[in-house]
This record gives structure tokens, C-alpha cells and sequence, in this order.
């Protein structure tokens, strides 16, 4: 019987031993970086699938380029939908901590909402730190002197935005614009300082349809509206923002992201719009993945076979 007895914990610790050396097999990691046993390679696990955006959103291009330029990124596919459907897989992915890759930009509250981290970009496809720029017709400030020096002084941060954006997702973005204007008086009072209000002068801007531009123009909606001035906001492709601007269909945009994503658009209207310089500075677009994902680099990831 002691024989026996001996014979049985024996077996029992070289057992724990396997285990605790691998042995048996243990969980996949599905952020694994691929190298090594027992984790799974980031490509595969993301089944070589970009979540993209809106067909028509310059991040979309960018990223075909991307596919286009990095030979890790041969043969992957680039799901083009919409904002909405992109975080809505992001959210699920992260609610199961399982691995995904996105077209992600600042500013956007998913970065205020999530912990996201770029994958690095070596051959600079995305581009370096961009501005978003404001942009008018001609003659917008003999005819509307007013609304142009507002729009020339405007300015804020990559935090103030994606605070909008993320206080419009409990409520909406009008009213997440009215809180922030109410609670950054002293901003806007650098905007409007000596300008003569209006009575019912009408302005359309024009902006593409996307929270972060839903925000700054709502924003200023309601400085001009404040002044006195009748604000319609017209959403458009990013092409017919500037299109609308040189034609004087619209009179000024919030929207143009410079030097790159609408760097095509600026380059062949430039010469029949006024571009007042940038509103806002700090802004990144790139591949985005969740911080636990072992991956750091586009360059890291592997060509679908």
C-alpha cells in the first residue's frame, strides 16, 4: 500500500510539472505577436481584416495605400462601412478582450473611451501630426466681416473636441456643444472680442459627417447664432466641402484636415477658396488597435497567404 501510495503522488507531481512547463497545452493567447508556441499570430487572429470607415473619408483612402505600400499588408482587406459600424466592433472586441485593428483618428472619443494605442507606421503613409484647418469663400470678409474674424480666431484642443464628442454620446451633440460653450466662456469671449453683432444675417457652413466636425461646427453655430447671425450646417463629402466653398455655394468650412487626408481636395481648389490656417492641432489618423494586443507596428503584422 505505501508502495502504491508513493507510485501515485509521483505521478501526480510529474504531471504538475508538464503543466507548469507548457506541456500541456495551454490557452492561446489571441494578442499574441505570434512568436513563439501557445500564442496566436496577430494577422491570422484578425483573420488579415482592416474594420474601416465610410468609402468616402480620406482615412479610407490613406489606408488602401497603406495595403497598397506595406508588403506585411499584401492580401489583407479593408472593410469599408461606416463610423458607427467600425466602434461598434471595436466595442464588442474590447468587451471580449479578443483582437481587432481599426482605422482610428484624433480627434475621436473612442480614445477617451478606450484604451487604444497606434500601430507605428515606418513608411509614413498616414503622414506626420496634421491640422485641421478653416476654410472660407472669397469675399466672406467684406461680406460678412463678423462671422470671418470669428472664424479666423477660432481655435481650441484635441481635449476639448473628443470632450464633446464624448458628452454627445449620453445626450446630443447640440447639446453637448451648448455645455461646452456655457462652461469656456473665456474662449469664446477671445473669439468675439469687438465684433459687431448682426440681425439675422444668413451663413452656411459646411463640414463633412463626422462627430469630430459635428462638434466644432455645432460649436460655432451657436457663437454665431449668439451674435445674431442665421446658421444653416450642411454634412457633404469631404470633396463637395471644398468644391462648395470655392463655388461659393457654402461660405466656410471647420472640416479640412491638412496636409494629407484633404491634401488632394486643398490642391485643386486652393486657388478660389481663403484658407484662414489651422483651428486645431495634434491630429493623428492610423491603424488603431487596443492596448493588450502585443503588436506595435504595422511592419509587425503578416502578408494572407
Amino acid at each position: 500500500m505505501r508502495t502504491k501510495l508513493i507510485g501515485v503522488i509521483l505521478v501526480l507531481a510529474f504531471t504538475l510539472l508538464l503543466a507548469a512547463c507548457g506541456g500541456g497545452g495551454g490557452e492561446e493567447s489571441q494578442g499574441g505577436s505570434g512568436e513563439g508556441e501557445g500564442t496566436t499570430n496577430v494577422s491570422d487572429a484578425v483573420e488579415h481584416t482592416i474594420i474601416g470607415i465610410e468609402p468616402g473619408a480620406g482615412a479610407t483612402a490613406l489606408t488602401n495605400n497603406a495595403i497598397e505600400e506595406y508588403d506585411s499588408l499584401a492580401g489583407w482587406e479593408h472593410v469599408e462601412g461606416s463610423t458607427a459600424g467600425m466602434l461598434t466592433e471595436l466595442d464588442e472586441a474590447i468587451r471580449n478582450e479578443e483582437p481587432i485593428i481599426v482605422v482610428g483618428w484624433n480627434p475621436h472619443f473612442m480614445f477617451a473611451q478606450h484604451d487604444l494605442k497606434y500601430l507605428e507606421d515606418p513608411q509614413g503613409v498616414y503622414g506626420e501630426e496634421e491640422f485641421i484647418h478653416t476654410i472660407t469663400r472669397m469675399g466672406l470678409e467684406e461680406d460678412m466681416p463678423s462671422a470671418n474674424t470669428v472664424l479666423d480666431r477660432f481655435n481650441w484642443t484635441v481635449e476639448d473636441m473628443e470632450g464633446v464628442m464624448l458628452e454627445a454620446q449620453d445626450s446630443s451633440m447640440e447639446e453637448a456643444a451648448a455645455s461646452w460653450v456655457e462652461a469656456n466662456q473665456d474662449s469664446v469671449a477671445e473669439w468675439t472680442e469687438g465684433v459687431e453683432p448682426v440681425d439675422g444675417q444668413e451663413i452656411e457652413l459646411v463640414l463633412t459627417p463626422w462627430d469630430s466636425e459635428r462638434a466644432s461646427h455645432q460649436v460655432m453655430r451657436i457663437v454665431l447664432e449668439d451674435l445674431g447671425f442665421t446658421v444653416e450646417l450642411t454634412p457633404v463629402d469631404p470633396a463637395i466641402v471644398f468644391q462648395a466653398i470655392a463655388t461659393g455655394d457654402g461660405d466656410a468650412s471647420l472640416a479640412p484636415w491638412l496636409p494629407v487626408t484633404h491634401g488632394a481636395f486643398y490642391e485643386e481648389y486652393q486657388e478660389d477658396i481663403v484658407d484662414l490656417g489651422p483651428n486645431l492641432e495634434g491630429t493623428i489618423i492610423g491603424l488603431a488597435v487596443p492596448t493588450y494586443m502585443d503588436i506595435d507596428s504595422i511592419e509587425d503584422l503578416e502578408p494572407a497567404e
